[in-house]
């Protein structure tokens, strides 16, 4: 098992699509979900969930998870791997925009209101800044019979 953390998306910085997410924008989403509630997924690949998020949440800086990838079965493994080895870093959110504004200082949006429901272990991240910052291997404990 190999625990993870780092910020999933930080507030008030531009991602590549041009969209702003503001402080706030999780607190009604995490209130109804929680961490266990979020799928932790390798490259948005719903069909094989790689861990589990154990924190999630807001602080002035962003939205913070922080979970543990299983070392089996072979996706998660697999993702394990490329993260303990550092070739790959990025978070990138799964989410509904509820509410929005345009944002008047660029092409994107101002989102105020996000109903997030995975977020997953990414090569390119959208906003560039969502990095994993807490990489910790934990060895398999196993009792003989």
């Amino acid at each position: 098992m190999t625990v993870i953390g780092g910020y999933a998306s930080l507030f008030g910085v531009r991602d590549l699509g041009g969209d702003v997410v503001m402080p706030g924008a999780f607190r009604a989403s995490l209130a109804r979900r929680g961490a266990a509630g979020l799928a932790m997924l390798h490259q948005h690949v719903a069909s094989s969930p790689i861990g589990v998020w154990d924190v999630a949440r807001e602080d002035p800086t962003g939205l913070f998870v922080r979970g543990r990838i299983f070392s089996r079965p072979p996706a998660a493994a697999h993702a394990a791997a490329l993260v303990l080895a550092g070739a790959l870093d990025g978070l990138s959110i799964g989410y509904v925009a509820r509410a929005a504004r345009s944002d008047p200082a660029g092409n994107g949006r101002l989102l105020t209101d996000i109903d997030l429901f995975e977020v997953s272990l990414v090569s390119f991240p959208m906003l560039p800044g969502a990095r994993l910052t807490v990489v910790r291997p934990i060895p398999d404990v196993r009792r003989a019979a």
